[in-house]
């Protein structure tokens, strides 16, 4: 018996990264994985990796930051699969660094529209679907930047501190009705994007392990079984929640011991 048996689960931002890793643990699960995906090549990759595990998994091109896209993504999985059990917005960018005053417009709006508008539009039309089969679990990932104050990512900051609000207010007003909401936030985790921000920069990887107690960056495995945890009923008591999988960062004071 799987953790997610008999589960449907869609999972954005599954392409790569964080989201990837969940996509296949959930399917390891026993879960039917929706990959939501920006990026066709990387979603249709997720989905093969999956069937090649013996999982199940369809791939739906989408870009969470538009109501056609989302409306459509739940719409094909409910005709291809029922029923939506488990909604996983972890579709994200962070398109800039730069502080407040040298930060351009363009990329506040579309942080904005991805990361938390995209999770409302997300929850907006899985909910009805929740509703129609007795609840589910919305998980949506937000970040320490959220909680924290995080220079020069202002629009990301402003996005995933509204996340958690969002979360927390949805997930009151669903508490009756056996719908979930919880948020994961990450630390400095091992994804291809923080790859990309570390490399040729041993300093800047050097500043990043010292912040963190126990002295690494986390694992997108680690961040996944965190996320099945919430989407399984193993959680059916917790909503309204932050799960922080940081290495203890959030409750370090930043004084070596």
């Amino acid at each position: 018996m799987g953790r997610l048996d008999d589960k449907v689960a869609i999972i954005t931002g599954a392409g790569a990264g964080m989201g990837r890793i969940a996509a296949i643990e959930f399917a390891k699960e026993g879960a039917k994985v929706v990959v939501a995906e920006y990026v066709a090549e990387s979603g249709e990759e997720t989905v093969r990796m999956i069937k090649e595990a013996g999982g199940e998994a369809i791939f739906i091109k989408t870009d969470v930051s538009k109501t056609e896209d989302v409306k459509r993504m739940i719409k094909i999985t409910v005709d291809t699969y029922g029923k939506l059990d488990v909604l996983y917005n972890n579709a994200g960018v962070v398109a800039e660094m730069a502080p407040t005053v040298e930060s351009t417009e363009e990329n506040f709006d579309k942080t904005i529209a991805v990361n938390l508008k995209g999770v409302w539009l997300g929850m907006k039309y899985a909910i009805p679907e929740m509703l129609k089969t007795g609840g589910g679990s919305i998980i949506n990932t937000a970040s320490q930047a959220g909680e924290r104050g995080t220079p020069n990512v202002p629009a990301y900051s402003a996005s995933k501190g509204g996340i958690l609000a969002l979360s927390r207010g949805t997930a009151m007003e669903y508490a009756t009705k056996n719908i979930r909401v919880n948020c994961i936030n990450p630390g400095l985790i091992a994804t291809p994007m923080m790859a990309d921000q570390l490399k040729d920069n041993p300093e800047l990887r050097e500043k990043y392990l010292a912040a963190i107690p126990q002295g690494r960056l986390g694992k997108p495995e680690e961040v996944a079984l965190a996320a099945l945890f919430l989407a399984s009923g193993e959680s059916s008591h917790i909503t309204g929640q932050v799960l922080v999988v940081d290495g203890g960062m959030e409750a370090s004071s930043g004084i070596a011991p």
